[in-house]
């Protein structure tokens, strides 16, 4: 086998079904091994939109999604959802091309010097300069992709590499490396804030969901009566059904719950990462007793300086924190948070009269009615991510996709792609007009290899996000108006159906249809 076989021999052994990406020239010898393999090749339109289904598809099923593009203008187009990547914790491998290394002392067409560009943006990243290191790269790059905390790793293959005679075969996959249970001392330390607190809370983060420690989050909650407040990568840790639920950090009309936070006099969070939500928000004074239960020590961060760090398995620490409840037999009061809970299920749930215009606000209790507790409801960057992340009550984990990290408009339609692909349930993108226009071409990608989701357009003609903050920083707005096509002509010109609804009861109606279909949708929904 030539170097670019034994390369794709190993994707195949790492278990990937999808590699998203664009084809060049210096990848031509990787591309026709991909064709020779049990692996799908998905052609795309850009290759930003092959690493957000990368991304997506990596942090839904927890195997490292795989994207692909030439040299030079393909991989700076691969840099951002790669970025989106690891700081939203969601495994991905990144491959790119290269020219021969014959040419790469000197100034060449399309060269750039990828592996250090991507230095960065991965955990780890690495050129393939000899044939006989392709098995040991590939193994790497998704056990460091895929080891907690996960993130992206990246692959350069240079042209004529790619072409060698290799005579070393694939690495067997390994079982991921598991962190090891937590330490006594701290966990006793632990306990002994728990039995000193009254009015202790959770903080529930990305790490929560993305190590399957929900159940035993859950649990925990419900043994001490602990109300749980979520970032927006951590919503459905615990479900909003729960009482115990405080929605996220954000929500309630005034901010009740991060009231909740400030008035408790303990917070513990599990798998939260200060990238997800700036900690100064909910611990202002830096004054709050703090207990961090993750895979990794926590950032040095004045605001976020933890009085005890249990560094282990999340799952393992807080099912170890929940026996410690006939140690020290507490549960807690709940009235103190009782009411804000309600003053926040009020506002997740808004009056609305039949002639009222539409708000994002006002449209998720239509759509949480017509999906199903374990559909996915994928998110885009703008205001209506905050209005999904504040007011969208989620049931089951990874049912709400939202990133926050690196936040990139332009994830929802090529992620939403991905999802589909990922789960068996029904898969809905959620966008506004500036971030669905950035990557609205792999609604062909998405028709083309047989993908059905629903997209929920939210027109509003401008940057909305941008316009609110600037009139409320400074009185107007500049530089944020959009002008769009048709989108109704434009989605049926990709053989899809559009719904544009004009009242409360075609929006219930168009949903009702478009969602449980197994076909390509849009539903627009113009704001005012």
């Amino acid at each position: 086998m030539n170097t670019a076989e034994v390369l794709v021999a190993g994707l195949e052994r790492e278990g990937v079904e999808y590699v998203f990406g664009l084809p060049g020239e210096e990848n031509e010898a990787t591309m026709f091994a991909l064709r020779d393999s049990d692996i799908t090749f998905v052609p795309v339109r850009h290759e930003q939109g092959a690493a957000f289904m990368a991304d997506v598809y990596g942090r839904l099923t927890g195997d490292a999604g795989v994207c692909l593009s030439t040299l030079g203008p393909g991989a700076t187009n691969l840099l951002t959802g790669v970025a989106d990547a690891n700081l939203d914790k969601a495994p991905l491998v990144a491959i790119t091309g290269q020219g021969g290394l014959e040419s790469l002392h000197v100034e060449s067409h399309q060269k750039l010097d990828v592996v250090d560009m991507f230095a960065p943006v991965t955990k780890w990243n690495a050129q393939i300069s000899d044939p006989g290191i392709v098995h040991e790269s590939v193994r790497k790059a998704f056990k460091t992709a895929q080891h907690e905390k996960p993130g992206a790793t990246h692959l350069e293959l240079p042209e004529d590499v790619a072409y060698d005679d290799c005579d070393v075969r694939p690495m067997e996959s390994r079982g991921r490396v598991r962190r090891p249970e937590p330490d006594v001392p701290s966990l006793d330390r632990v306990r002994d804030l728990l039995a000193a607190a009254d009015r202790p809370i959770v903080i529930a983060g990305n790490g929560a969901v993305r190590t399957d420690a929900s159940e035993e989050l859950r649990s925990f909650a419900e043994t001490y009566d602990l109300p749980v407040a979520a970032t927006y990568m951590g919503k459905g840790a615990v479900s909003d059904d729960d009482d115990h639920s405080l929605l996220t950090l954000d929500s309630g009309e005034h901010e009740e719950a991060s009231d909740a936070i400030e008035s408790a006099d303990l917070a513990i969070t599990v798998g939260y990462d200060i990238a997800e939500h700036d900690p100064a928000d909910w611990n202002p004074d830096a004054d709050t007793t703090i207990v961090h239960v993750d895979s990794e020590p926590a950032e040095v961060y004045e605001h976020y300086n933890p009085d005890v760090e249990v560094v282990a398995d999340i799952a393992a620490a807080v099912r170890k924190l929940d026996a410690c409840c006939d140690e020290i037999d507490a549960t807690f009061e709940t009235d103190w948070y009782d009411d804000l809970r309600e003053h926040i299920l009020a506002d997740v749930t808004p009056d609305r009269e039949s002639g009222d215009p539409f708000t994002v606000r006002k449209v998720l209790p239509v759509l949480r009615e017509e999906m199903a507790d374990d559909d996915v409801l994928l998110s885009d960057v703008g205001s209506h991510k905050m209005a999904i992340a504040q007011n969208y009550p989620t049931y089951e984990p990874n049912t709400c996709i939202i990133s926050n990290g690196l936040a990139s408009m332009g994830i929802s339609v090529p992620g939403g792609l991905a999802a589909d692909l990922a789960v068996d349930s029904n898969v809905v993108a959620a966008t506004g007009d500036g971030g669905f226009m950035m990557n609205a071409a792999e609604i062909e990608t998405a028709t083309r290899i047989g993908c059905g989701y629903t997209i929920l357009l939210f027109c509003d003609d401008e940057y909305g996000l941008i316009t609110e903050e600037q009139v409320e920083h400074r009185g107007e707005h500049f530089g944020t108006e959009l002008a769009n096509p048709d989108f109704q002509t434009f989605a049926e010109s990709f053989g899809i159906e559009a719904y544009r609804p004009d009242d409360w009861r075609e929006l219930h109606d168009a949903l009702e249809t478009a969602i449980p279909s197994d076909e390509m949708s849009l539903v627009e929904v113009s704001l005012e």
